[in-house]
């Protein structure tokens, strides 16, 4: 197994592999502040297993109706672009056709260009690949594409919904143009309250918590 250093936290993960994560960087921290509103809205939608045209024709629709309310950050659900539960049926090679590079990856760029286009921090997920061919590895991410043009990626630190698909190994924590910083922690890695500590020790001020919603066929 892992060695943890003295004075680390260990969380456990998938495979064997650990998030290893020290609170003597944070031994001064005192907590987050936020100076002003931010405008959010959560969507939950039955996406449709593997089709990520009219998934992301249901995220348009949805888009155009957060805008007209004034929306700065909206949260689509865990791998709303491809589908989930059908996932655990899915070959690899099946996965490895489904998924895609992120950010260069089509589902990407959508996300990045609509964040542009509608000054909104967009939050949507899928299965995305590193690296080529069939040892490419395979992860649920979840995209936050940011109105000024930048993107982050989150990688479920809790994946088993697919023996074929990697869980993450790191917390993600990024400024937002909206003067706070905002963490992603996707579905079950909500379940374990170590991981929301964490990600609030690393600055988060607001936690995005993308949840599977639909797509159970």
């Amino acid at each position: 197994g892992s060695r943890v250093p003295p004075g680390a936290l260990a969380l456990p993960l998938r495979q064997g592999r650990f998030c290893r994560y020290s609170d003597a960087d944070h031994s001064e921290w005192k907590g987050p502040t936020m100076n002003q509103t931010i405008r959010a809205a959560a969507v939950q939608f039955e996406h449709a297993p593997g089709d990520k045209a009219a998934n992301l024709g249901k995220i348009d629709g949805f888009l155009e109706k957060a805008a007209s309310a004034g929306v700065q950050i909206i949260v689509f659900p865990e791998c709303c672009l491809t589908g989930y539960w059908f996932l655990r049926r899915l070959s690899r090679p099946e996965l490895l056709e489904l998924s895609e590079p992120v950010f260069s990856g089509s589902s990407s760029s959508a996300l990045i260009d609509r964040a542009r286009s509608y000054r909104m921090a967009i939050g949507a997920g899928l299965v995305s690949r590193e690296g080529n061919g069939p040892e490419a590895q395979l992860f649920n991410t979840y995209v936050v594409a940011l109105p000024d043009g930048r993107a982050v990626q989150h990688r479920k630190l809790h994946c088993f919904v697919s023996e074929h698909m990697e869980s993450g190994r790191e917390y993600t924590v990024f400024d937002t143009p909206f003067g706070a910083r905002a963490g992603v922690l996707t579905c079950y890695d909500n379940n374990l309250g170590e991981n929301v500590r964490i990600t609030a020790l690393k600055g988060a001020q607001v936690l995005l918590a993308p949840h599977q919603t639909g797509g159970c066929g």
